[in-house]
């Protein structure tokens, strides 16, 4: 048989090497899920210094983020006088010891449909029009108490708003009211307590808006932690915004449980209660490379942290904020043996097509 009509394995085995020598330079050169090791990665010291300064709040997470806003002045927290204004909606109350018929009959209707300022004047039963626009609502029940007395004594009178046409908060979001009359007092607190906030809103990507202007209100400190000074006065027009617990999230990649994304409510996380929610870090997972990946794509902060950070820092000097990227390289072991996984077939079918050219009679030198 003519030789020249033959395969010469030497170059079939040639390239046999080759194809081994290429698959392995892949691997050693560019895992599939490696840790960045560049110099400029930050250890765990700048993490736990960046979660004291996320425990500030709201506006100093969002300066980590690179929006800044001027700090909540003194101006917000004060009271102011309302006045009545034509449109308004008023609620009359009365008492008196003997005359239930006309407190019943009042009562009704103060609470089915109030009293409308028309003109600048209220009508109540068996009373003239009364002028109330542009007095408060004290010198409003002083005056109409002054009117029933004339005719009844010892009636007492109580006034309050019912509706407002256009002195009101709007809300909107995950709130179950959508307007709230304000009379110079009501506060940002009232204001929600009212609107049946659910108790997994998102106060931190909530907000507040007057005059077309964000207001530097930590809404989660105040309804979570109880701060008073971010217990704004509401005027009319001011709208609020409460955000869905999905808002904000984190992510949690690499080598954990299940990769996920995970909702941060409150604007901030431990980093043990995320890894927690992804399902832990396997044994394929190497735990002296979590890293934490924070701010923009092409400026990141990276921060690379082990296991024992995680266990025996306290939680509150490990904290993760919105947008936030959790990595958990993998062991080399573990990158090895996928490797070998992957490449196992490849193999095979190359020893198993050396294999068949013997058996047809291919000269091996």
């Amino acid at each position: 048989m003519n030789s020249s009509k033959f395969i010469n394995i030497r170059y079939f085995k040639k390239f046999f090497f080759m194809v081994i020598f290429f698959v392995m330079s892949v691997f050693f050169f560019s895992c599939s899920n490696p840790p960045y090791r560049g110099k400029d990665a930050l250890g765990a010291d700048e993490f736990v210094m960046d979660s004291y300064k996320i425990r500030q709040g709201k506006f100093s997470i969002l300066e980590m983020q690179g929006i800044s806003y001027e700090e909540l002045s003194e101006d917000f927290l004060e009271t102011y006088t309302d006045i009545i204004h034509d449109g308004d909606v008023l609620q009359v109350t009365l008492f008196h010891p003997v005359r239930n018929d006309l407190v019943a009959a009042l009562s009704q209707l103060s609470n089915v449909v109030g009293f409308k300022v028309v003109d600048g004047t209220i009508i109540l039963p068996d009373l003239d029009p009364i002028e109330v626009q542009g007095l408060t609502l004290e010198e409003g029940r002083i005056k109409i108490q002054d009117e029933y007395q004339r005719q009844i004594k010892d009636i007492q009178v109580f006034l309050s708003f019912k509706d407002r046409i256009e002195r009101k908060v709007e809300l909107a979001g995950m709130v179950s009211i959508p307007t709230i009359p304000v009379d110079g007092r009501i506060r940002l607190f009232e204001t929600l307590a009212m609107a049946k906030v659910p108790p997994n809103a998102n106060y931190f990507k909530s907000y507040v808006v007057r005059e077309n202007e964000i207001v530097p209100v930590d809404i989660y400190k105040l309804m979570k932690s109880g701060d008073m000074t971010q217990n704004i006065v509401m005027r009319g027009g001011d709208k609020v915004y409460i955000a869905d617990s999905s808002d904000s999230t984190i992510m949690v990649l690499g080598e954990v449980g299940k990769e996920r994304v995970v909702d941060v409510p409150n604007g901030f996380m431990t980093l043990r209660k995320a890894l927690a929610e992804a399902g832990g870090i396997p044994y394929t997972g190497d735990k002296s490379y979590i890293q934490v990946i924070r701010g923009n794509v092409l400026h990141p902060k990276i921060y690379t942290l082990n296991w024992q950070h995680v266990i025996q820092l306290p939680n509150d000097s490990m904290l993760l904020i919105p947008g936030d990227i959790v990595y958990v390289a993998a062991k080399p072991l573990t990158e090895w043996n996928r490797f070998v996984e992957q490449v196992l077939p490849t193999l095979i079918g190359i020893d198993l097509a050396t294999k068949g050219v013997k058996q047809i009679g291919v000269n091996a030198p």
